[in-house]
């Protein structure tokens, strides 16, 4: 059987049929509810109440933009969905920031972050905005040497990390434990996965049946959190690389990554650039089978959905709504 085939080929063949089953298990991972005893944390550790109170408290404080006047909360708005309801941000200096605000629920099972992929953890991703130009535009050095001379923070980054000094390392830790708070886990969906049969409504019933079928959102959005985690070219209209500027793959060029689906009638507008919305418009697109057609996923196919089952489909959608209050802390002077 193997005669003719050098044993590297057969190696490479063996490899790229693993791959694909790999990608065909993580793409047929069922729905579910997440569960806090998957939640990985950096020391193995779960934050202690201090530690969150601490992340909490730099999440709002505007001290780490570099004139004072934004904060993680500006962009990421608890009232708001976690967004800023706006198609881009604008960025501490009055610019706009090339990109929408993603929302932040259920990040503490995330493995990869940003619309392009470009952070590893949850802490790279909190410091990432901080110190990015036409963002907070904060240079880290001068972020923690600002948070030294508070005497909160030095006396509570000392009592919760026994360090004497504050670092940026140590500043993405706090701010992303107070972002894996941010859970959303009971929704009607999950009470109704849960066994309460009249959890949702019939519509969103019928609207679940759809996106694990004809829609075929699943296909994308899969998982306890709605998301593969993974990167795909959709066919937005778009001058934006995507994830191809950051893997230099010209197979990804305006690719972006799957976003969850979790309180999603709380963060319009959508996409990767605000260009969407509502969730009407959302679910037209991918009916129509996309709009640029240059290098879109074949994942895109018009999907001729009715009118009543795209109102269906978005009945679903609401039913993942579970949202999360968070009272903003008193800033320390």
């Amino acid at each position: 059987m193997l005669e003719g085939i050098t044993k590297l080929k057969f190696y490479l063949l063996v490899v790229a049929f693993l791959g694909a089953c790999m990608r065909y298990t993580i793409a047929a991972e069922p729905l579910g509810t997440p569960s806090v005893d998957d939640i990985e944390y950096p020391d193995d550790e779960p934050h202690s109440a201090l530690e969150i109170e601490l992340g909490k408290t730099l999440y709002f404080d505007p001290i780490l933009s570099f004139n004072k006047s934004q904060s993680c909360a500006t962009c990421h708005n608890p009232e708001l969905g976690f967004g800023d309801g706006m198609n881009l941000s604008v960025g501490a200096k009055g610019a706009q920031v090339p990109r929408n605000a993603p929302h932040i629920y259920n990040l503490a099972w995330n493995v990869i972050f940003m619309w392009d992929g470009r952070k590893a953890t949850l802490e790279e991703q909190a410091l990432g905005p901080i110190e990015a130009e036409g963002e907070m535009n904060m240079p880290l050095d001068v972020a923690v040497s600002r948070l030294e001379g508070v005497s909160y923070y030095k006396k509570t980054f000392k009592e919760v990390y026994g360090e004497d000094s504050i670092t940026p390392e140590l500043l993405g830790r706090a701010i992303a434990a107070f972002e894996r708070t941010i859970i959303s886990n009971n929704s009607p969906f999950d009470k109704y996965m849960a066994g309460d049969q009249t959890a949702m409504s019939p519509e969103a019933i019928r609207g679940l049946a759809l996106f694990k079928g004809k829609a075929k959102c699943i296909d994308c959005h899969d998982g306890p959190n709605f998301t593969d985690n993974s990167f795909h070219n959709i066919g937005l209209k778009s001058d934006d690389e995507g994830r191809a500027a950051i893997i230099g793959d010209s197979k990804m060029k305006k690719a972006f990554k799957t976003p969850g689906l979790r309180n999603t009638l709380l963060t319009a507008p959508y996409m990767h650039n605000g260009s969407l919305g509502s969730l009407y418009e959302v679910v037209q697109h991918y009916n129509k089978g996309g709009e640029d057609k240059e290098g879109i996923s074949n994942l895109i196919q018009p999907l001729g959905l009715t009118e009543l089952e795209i109102s269906e489909l978005i009945a679903f959608m609401g039913a993942l709504t579970d949202p999360v209050i968070v009272s903003p802390p008193t800033i320390p002077e």
